[in-house]
């Protein structure tokens, strides 16, 4: 599948490409395309641009995730957890981060702070109905599953 990216110029610099750290990589890694470092505080959050707008396929999405290198190093996570992007979406993709940690983490230049995966997805229609089909699992939630009965 090909999706079609527009770099945006900023004081005649363009980003470049996302690209995936290995051949088998599912994930594109975005970097920060800043005209300054940006330090955040532990508990600060920030939106972090990448400088380039896509245009993916109909019928898919973008998930933008968290690098699990700088949650396990520095506590440096997705202020909201998994962005979506949606296919009709035409602005610059940016990243929430948030600094987890203890300390304060400086963000640069060119420094990949997540990774965008592409799928194919459904259009779902909703609905209302006044009864659902039975199932093993039935209403049981949060943690039913795999518990052994006594």
């Amino acid at each position: 599948m090909r999706v079609r990216f527009m770099a945006l110029e900023r004081g005649g610099r363009r980003p470049s490409l996302p690209q995936r750290g290995s051949a088998e990589a599912a994930g594109l890694d975005l970097a920060a395309f800043l005209d300054a470092p940006v330090t955040l505080a532990p508990g600060q959050r920030a939106l972090i641009p990448t400088g380039l707008v896509m245009a993916l396929p109909e019928g898919t999405c973008g998930f933008v995730m968290a690098r699990s290198g700088l949650a396990l190093r520095h506590g440096v996570a997705m202020a909201n957890g998994v962005g979506l992007v949606d296919s009709d979406y035409r602005g610059e993709l940016c990243v929430p981060v948030i600094n987890q940690g203890q300390e304060p983490f400086t963000v640069e230049d060119g420094m990949r702070v997540a990774q965008l995966v592409v799928m194919r997805h459904e259009i779902v229609e909703p609905v209302l109905c006044e009864t659902l089909d039975e199932t093993e699992r039935g209403t049981g939630g949060f943690g039913s599953t795999g518990v052994q009965k006594l």
